[in-house]
């Protein structure tokens, strides 16, 4: 059901919003509405705007929670703002002095991790490189080349006589070395070894001793350097550790007088007269909504606090703001909520189909999917998701799965076989044209009860011609009902009525619906009777519509022939499961029978659970509901010690 909504109308000191939020707002579920918007350009009413002094000191607070991994609960009196974001910046600070520590040694970590790499493949090379650097007519080159380019280079450093190859290092695929060469001939053996696909490697000289002797200094220096980082990382954790309880109370302090912050830009302040000492002191007003229960509690609440004014005004009274949509239903009926959502809250003023769609979509489903074993797999199943998860589809399947249990035992099917039990009701499969044609009567009769709550939500809205006219109002009960009762009739045998009594039932109705915009702007006392423009357009275009409604008549009663030729598939697929298992054979094969059952449970169960949902959005929810509500939307998380 839509609960009922009350227009909240808070106002006080300026200066007490904050403790008004946080003491007693904070407790409840309130959608706040744009004070500004809806008090329009009064002159003595300004935007209440300020700057959010705590929210960098909430975002560090955030960021240090976030390095201790948890969620902070509350423990204690909140803190002050001032002394919370004191606290924060004084933790912030010493974390800091740490954080800069330890980004020196990260460059200074990766610095050695990249010379490692580098020398790595050269510490077989047995002489210091810094006295390299002092040769004057000798060039080199480091560097690595693949293997199949190897013997090539082989062959050129042998045949020549001014050039050397010094193998330090190879695997698989390369071999890591150094080639020396007088300086006159450097350009030559470049070029040649670069046709021969040498990839040179520039070593840098800021290392002393041979290439191993400062591979192991680096590996030294890098192990302390992790050590110190460790330390470093520790003495963070215990500054947390030392601060947890005093942190988890700014940090909630903070966020709350944040979201405060955030409530200023809905309200407004009033304009004080007189500036002077003497004169008015400024005010705020703050407008929004709370369910019906929640506003007597509140306003009880507050009744003794001298700084706080609230003015109440009813939902259907209010004419500048729109109620929004709170659904509260059962707990059994609760989870399909879930489908109202998918297709649209319901608007303040219209009727919540929760219920409704809870018992046909269960019901159809058990209708399409009769089986005692596999519905009390589906009842088990999602129970036991739901009991840990909280998923809503689950409870749903869970719900859907009792009816295909009740089903499966008027059917007498039990995991496809139909010798176990005997049913209760018929067998869809030796009864295919009556499980048809019920299955049609029934969506008949669903699509008439549509059409009654369209009235009941016509008459919520005042929408005189909707209740009288329209293809879903009496009219279309009148039009629609006469011609399933003239079905009835043929099929039961039994005679017609006359060409006159068909003509009330039938065709006065439609020429109502085909007139229904006239005849509305009639009863309504509307100046103009007929729309503006042409009237032989305006015939046209209600033809096509009306021949649109009969139409529509006729394919939405048999989309419910999908309710029983369903059942007769699923019975059809487990005679197959069956039959692919020799089961007639007296010795069926009982994993096949396994895996077919979970392969029918799945796949079958998940396109009639969609056929369902679209049998009741297309031939059912498109008669009598619109779905345009605005939702609730609480700016408040409750507290776990105060939440009412």
């Amino acid at each position: 059901m839509v609960e009922k909504m009350e227009l909240l109308h808070i106002t006080g000191p300026k200066s007490d919003i904050d403790r008004v939020m946080d003491v007693y707002l904070s407790n409840y579920d309130i959608h706040f509405e744009n004070a500004a918007a809806s008090l329009g350009s009064l002159s003595n009413v300004r935007p209440f705007v300020e700057t959010n002094l705590y929210k960098d000191a909430y975002r560090k607070a955030g960021v240090l929670w976030e390095q201790m991994g948890e969620t902070p609960q509350a423990d204690g009196e909140r803190m002050k703002p001032d002394e919370a974001e004191r606290l924060t910046e004084t933790v912030w600070t010493l974390l800091e002095e740490v954080r800069v520590q330890r980004e020196e040694l990260r460059t200074e970590r990766l610095d050695l991790e990249e010379l490692m790499q580098q020398i790595a493949p050269f510490r077989e090379l047995d002489y210091e490189f810094r006295r390299l650097l002092d040769f004057r007519f000798i060039a080199f080159r480091f560097g690595r080349i693949s293997r199949d380019y190897y013997q090539r280079l082989e062959r050129y450093i042998h045949e020549t006589d001014h050039a050397l190859f010094y193998e330090c290092h190879s695997d698989e695929d390369y071999v890591w070395g150094v080639y020396f060469v007088p300086e006159m001939y450097k350009s030559e053996v470049d070029a040649v070894c670069m046709s021969f696909h040498f990839e040179r490697i520039y070593v840098p000289d800021s290392f002393e001793g041979t290439p191993d002797f400062a591979y192991r200094k680096a590996e030294q220096k890098l192990s302390e350097n992790r050590k110190a980082d460790a330390g470093l990382a520790e003495r963070m954790r215990e500054t947390l550790e030392h601060h947890r309880k005093e942190l988890a109370a700014a940090y909630l302090s903070l966020e709350s007088y944040c979201a405060n912050f955030d409530i200023r830009k809905l309200a407004v302040c009033t304009k004080p007269r007189d500036q002077g000492a003497g004169g008015d002191m400024e005010h705020y007003i703050l407008y929004g909504w709370m369910s019906e229960r929640d506003a007597v509690r509140f306003l009880k609440e507050v009744e003794d606090d001298p700084k706080i004014h609230v003015l109440l005004e009813d939902a259907s009274e209010s004419i500048n703001a729109t109620p929004p949509t709170k659904l509260r239903n059962p707990k059994i009926f609760a989870p399909f909520q879930m489908f109202v959502e998918m297709y649209g809250l319901p608007a303040y003023n219209e009727m919540d189909p929760t219920i409704f769609i809870a018992l046909t979509y269960t019901f159809m489903f058990g209708a399409m999917f009769g089986d005692v074993g596999q519905g009390l797999c589906l009842v088990a199943g999602g129970f036991a998701l739901y009991a840990l998860k909280k998923i809503s589809l689950a409870a749903i399947i869970a719900l859907a799965g009792v009816w295909s249990t009740f089903f499966g035992f008027m059917y007498g099917s039990i995991f496809g076989f139909e010798e176990l039990l005997p049913a209760v009701w018929m067998r869809p499969m030796d009864n295919i044209m009556t499980t048809l044609l019920i299955a049609i009567g029934f969506g008949m009769g669903l699509i008439l009860f549509a059409m009654i709550l369209n009235i009941v939500n016509a008459i919520r809205a005042k929408d005189l011609g909707r209740v009288l006219f329209s293809q879903s109002g009496i009219s279309g009960i009148i039009c629609y009902g006469g011609a399933v009762a003239c079905i009835a009739l043929f099929a039961t045998g039994h005679t017609l009525p006359a060409a006159g009594v068909l003509g009330v039932l039938i065709g006065l109705p439609l020429v109502a619906i085909l007139l229904k915009e006239p005849l509305s702007n009639l009863v309504e006392k509307k100046a103009h009777i007929f729309p503006e423009g042409s009237k032989v357009m305006f015939f046209v275009e209600a033809l096509v519509e009306l021949f649109d409604v009969v139409l529509s008549y006729a394919t939405n009663s048999i989309s419910f022939v999908r309710v029983g030729a369903f059942a007769l598939s699923h019975a059809g697929m487990m005679g197959v499961v069956l039959t692919l298992a020799g089961y007639e054979s007296g010795s069926p094969n009982w994993l096949i029978v396994v895996l077919g059952n979970i392969l029918v449970t799945g796949l079958e169960g998940l396109v009639v659970g969609i056929q369902v949902l679209r049998l009741e959005y297309y031939e059912m929810f498109s008669r009598f509901y619109q779905g345009t509500g605005k939702p609730f939307v609480t700016f408040f998380k409750k507290k776990e010690t105060g939440g009412k």
